[in-house]
């Protein structure tokens, strides 16, 4: 997906910049596919099940390390799609709380509060 809003980003642009994303589709896809890799939540769905089957070392570096490069990248185009940000920072921030009342294992509890 993200390979896909980068080509399409490139095709429409010309450029293979992130500075250059002024169009919402790439934007949003961009936006999208980095919130399935850091785990927020309408797309968040895989990340308390493949964290409970692991051990805490691989959990502890699925659940914060790979999240750092993404973030960055969600960083950098800000300033093109706040309101999708907000929206999904919120949704996950509910979705994350109400569903991390209701479980009994610690991993899982810690999932949803990533």
């Amino acid at each position: 997906m993200l390979l896909f809003a980068s080509i399409t980003n490139a095709w429409i642009t010309g450029q293979w910049n992130l500075e250059f994303m002024s169009y919402s589709f790439p934007t949003t896809l961009v936006t999208l596919a980095l919130a399935l890799k850091i785990g927020l939540a309408p797309l968040h769905a895989w990340m308390p099940e493949v964290i409970q089957g692991l051990d805490l070392t691989t959990g502890l570096i699925l659940s914060t390390w790979q999240k750092l490069a993404p973030f960055c990248l969600l960083l950098q185009i800000n300033p093109s799609n706040t309101s999708l940000l907000l929206i999904l920072g919120l949704t996950s921030t509910l979705v994350g709380g109400w569903g991390g009342l209701n479980q009994n294992q610690l991993r899982k509890i810690l999932a949803y509060s990533s």
